[in-house]
């Protein structure tokens, strides 16, 4: 019997390529129906796969290649005696060549509307069974699951060594995509659809793919890459060159300050109105403002502390203009993000050869708020929910003076960027901009300090967040020192009434949040 390829693909891209150069090798194809048609049609010599196994596509589709002699034509063992005389006995051809993709699973669940039930059916079970025979099989059988992959086969048929190699490869990538598969499979089980409720899983398996290969880490000595999901959701590169490891960390960290999610309904809205640009250096926020337009809020952001603004990354909310683009374009920049940019904005910020400059989709900064946050430890693996909203936050003003209407709004928003500084975390705000901010401190009063010493005389008059309880009453008597005249922390600390009671000697409007929001 010829040799023969087996074809079973949704995305048909580059398949008649592949298969004409096959049948033009003496290749028999057999193929399931939607491919077999695809194939026909485009001239191409292919069986159908029901030839071969006796059966139609039975229940709706769902078995198709389930069956001895497609497996069999898969797994036998070329070197054995036993194995070649069962091929012969029951008429089992060769396939050494299976070229299979899945269901779209993936991009069923993240259409809107999707139900369980449709997402349910995009469940493939043969298509899963035959990558894994064929990967099994590798010393034999090339599997080929993404049209990516063609070109780089048919280049090397002629080379066994290299033909070798390459199907090791091969079955690497079934294996990962088999896996990559069930894992989104098992996550939207578990977390969606209404079938079971959402929760940590019981389990956590990686199967991220590889998105880009990095220079090296954070350092040059390192080696690094990227794996991500959700290709579909990065930010696109318009300019620059590539972004290196510690970009990323950087353009994450300053996408997350754009949020609005974590806003309460009460202050929320009135932060919308506003467009919000960051900056943010080593993954700290070094400059936060919200304004009535990109341009102002841009100038603000990098004049809040203009010395760490050099070699950051700016993000902004709303459509950048030609205004925000030269306020950025007098200061040397690592990336430049925003959700869309006028053509003259974009034209000026070209004109620097290795800034980088980012489209992103406008619910990026909302998504990445509300995703599961992964990080390494003591050679395990530490998962939290960012924003769980387990229980709704609640404020409560402990002093005698309460804020004016200002400080209510620099204190939402001071609240909203102390979330997102690492602990121990200072943020001080006034008429919508950061003025002070320090972060990674080993004591809070000194945070205090710091943050108080950046701000300068911009502190008089201003509201001071703490992502922490103050243990003791010094570090809100640095913050009124300073000139802060509202302040808001979490409560909880064993000395609260000493905190209220320094509040009020020192005319400091005073609120307690029932979260807190270390950061390490």
């Amino acid at each position: 019997m010829p040799e023969a390829a087996l074809f079973s693909l949704s995305d048909k891209r580059g398949a008649q390529e592949l298969a004409k150069a096959l049948v033009d090798r003496g290749v028999a194809i057999y193929a399931t129906s939607g491919t077999h048609a695809f194939l026909q049609g485009h001239g191409i010599p292919a069986r159908d796969v029901e030839e071969l196994t006796g059966f139609p596509a039975l229940f709706g589709g769902r078995v198709k290649t389930l069956h001895p002699k497609v497996f069999g034509a898969i797994l036998y063992d070329r070197s054995d005696p036993v194995h070649l005389d069962q091929m012969g006995r029951y008429a089992i051809p060769t396939i050494s060549i299976v070229v299979v993709n899945l269901y779209p699973f993936e991009e069923t669940i993240a259409r809107n509307g999707t139900t369980p039930a449709q997402a349910i059916e995009q469940i493939d079970i043969g298509g899963v069974a035959l990558l894994r025979a064929a990967a099994k099989n590798f010393d034999h059988v090339s599997v080929l699951t993404q049209p990516s992959q063609y070109a780089a086969f048919l280049q090397v048929q002629a080379t066994p060594e290299a033909l070798s190699t390459l199907r090791r490869r091969l079955a690497v990538a079934a294996f990962e995509r088999v896996a990559q598969y069930d894992v989104a499979i098992a996550h939207y089980l578990a977390t969606e659809g209404e079938l079971l409720p959402s929760e940590l899983p019981g389990a956590l398996t990686l199967t991220v793919p590889l998105a880009q290969r990095l220079r090296y880490g954070e350092n040059p000595q390192s080696r690094a890459a990227f794996y991500v999901e959700r290709v579909d959701r990065l930010p696109e590169q318009l300019h620059g060159k590539a972004l290196s490891y510690n970009n990323l960390l950087d353009v994450d960290a300053t996408l997350r300050l754009l949020s609005r999610a974590s806003l309460g309904a009460e202050f929320g809205s009135e932060h919308e109105r506003y467009v919000r640009a960051a900056v943010v250096k080593h993954t700290v926020p070094c400059g936060v403002a919200q304004r009535s337009s990109v341009g102002k809020a841009v100038r603000d952001g990098l004049e809040a502390d203009a010395v760490s603004a050099y070699g950051g990354v700016v993000a902004v909310d709303a459509r950048l203009d030609l205004e925000a683009a030269s306020a950025l374009n007098r200061y040397f920049l690592e990336v430049v993000a925003a959700p869309s940019f006028d053509d003259d904005a974009l034209e000026l910020l070209r004109k620097k050869k290795n800034l980088r400059v980012m489209r992103f989709a406008p619910d990026l900064p909302d998504l990445l708020a509300h995703e599961l946050r992964l990080r390494s430890a003591l050679g395990g693996v530490l998962a939290e929910d960012d924003d769980p909203g387990a229980s709704a936050e609640s404020w409560r003003v402990v002093s005698a003076r309460r804020p004016s209407s200002q400080e209510w709004h620099d204190l939402a928003f001071a609240w909203d960027v102390v979330r997102h500084v690492k602990s121990n975390g200072i943020v001080i705000v006034s008429g919508g901009t950061t003025r002070g901010i320090c972060a990674g401190q080993t004591n809070r009063v000194s945070a205090v300090q710091i943050a108080a010493h950046r701000a300068g005389t911009k502190a008089q008059g201003a509201a001071c967040a703490s992502d922490g309880y103050f243990p003791f009453a010094d570090g809100l008597e640095a913050a009124a020192q300073a000139g802060c005249r509202a302040v808001i922390a979490p409560g909880g600390s064993i000395r609260d009434a000493e905190v209220i009671a320094a509040a009020d000697r020192l005319g400091i409007a005073l609120v307690f949040s029932s979260h807190r929001y270390f950061l390490h």
